[in-house]
């Protein structure tokens, strides 16, 4: 068969399920007859709304397309599919609770819509072992886990350029707890108030969405990573039901104990790595206590996240195109 792929986007960010859609853009782009494209309008403020009606026109105009005979798109694009072609979906995760109420009604008709689909579907694929068992409930028979790539390559900082960061941010004096993006949904407001006691730096990093008494530092990836090393812990307490969690296995690809909610697939992460699950927010103070005088965590969290390869998934992928 003669592979000619077509993979709808709906983002260009460098972050969260967006870096595994890039990782899997790459390997498909150098092995198969391969293109892209995002139907969402780049409207912004208010005027995003008027889009909704060019998006739909767009994924109408994909789904009468016959250059291509397999399509892969995220769930937020599964409005109007293609049944002459093979369809394959990508579901990180699914929770509307913190989205606004524009985005949970379209999230929330792509996503019963694909229910209504299942039956098209060739393949759907998601990144851990909760979220098999929930799309196989609904009656989905061909659900694929491909977990999260990650290049080992990018976690080998030295001690040195990690006490240069410290240096740089004047972080020096003090153990440093990450404590995520400030996003409502990451629990952050609330891990700041369990914590903020604690005699410790308290970081948030990227762009703030809520504004905390904590440190925020706008960073690179390379000082990001340096971020996760110089910490002592770093706290994940999502609120909504995570695909995996990248900052975490990230993190423990530094050597840095987690804590962290275990929501949704995270929880497969952190138990696999034999890091901390804290589900009561009354408790975490003592749970990050516990991370902090116990750095064999950190050991114990890289020899499990190391094994989640940019080859091991490349071979996952290729194996659900070749099954085609």
């Amino acid at each position: 068969m003669n592979r000619k792929i077509l993979r709808i986007k709906t983002s260009d960010a460098k972050y969260g399920g967006n870096i595994y859609e890039n990782y899997l853009s790459d390997y498909l782009s150098k092995n198969y007859s391969f293109e892209e494209i995002n139907p969402v309008p780049k409207l912004k403020g208010k005027l995003k709304y008027f889009g909704v009606f060019n998006f739909l026109y767009k994924l109408y105009k994909i789904s009468k397309d016959k250059r291509y005979n397999i399509h892969i798109r995220a769930l937020e694009t599964s409005l109007i599919f293609n049944n002459n072609v093979k369809n394959i979906v990508l579901a990180h995760h699914f929770d509307i609770s913190y989205s606004n109420l524009f985005t949970k009604l379209m999230q929330f008709i792509a996503y019963r819509n694909l229910i209504r689909n299942r039956e098209n579907i060739d393949k759907l694929i998601v990144v851990s072992e909760y979220w098999r068992g929930y799309f196989e409930k609904l009656g989905f028979k061909e659900v694929v886990k491909i977990y999260n790539p990650f290049d080992l390559k990018e976690f080998n900082i030295r001690d040195k350029e990690v006490e240069e960061f410290k240096k740089k941010y004047n972080l020096l004096d003090k153990p440093i707890i990450y404590i995520g993006n400030a996003q409502k949904k990451k629990g952050v407001d609330r891990v700041y108030e369990e914590l903020k006691e604690l005699d410790v730096y308290l970081i948030t990093s990227g762009k703030p969405q809520i504004k905390l008494p904590a440190t925020n530092l706008d960073l690179s990836f390379r000082e990001y990573i340096s971020l996760l090393k110089a910490s002592s812990v770093v706290v994940t307490m999502s609120l909504f039901k995570e695909g995996w969690n990248r900052t975490a296995h990230e993190a423990m690809l530094c050597k840095t104990p987690v804590v962290g909610s275990g929501s949704g697939g995270m929880e497969e992460l952190l138990r696999g790595g034999n890091q901390i699950v804290c589900k009561d927010f009354s408790k975490l103070r003592e749970a990050v206590i516990k991370a902090m005088e116990n750095p064999k965590l950190g050991e114990e969290g890289y020899n499990y996240a190391k094994d989640f390869t940019i080859e091991r998934f490349n071979q996952e992928i290729k194996k659900v195109i070749e099954s085609l």
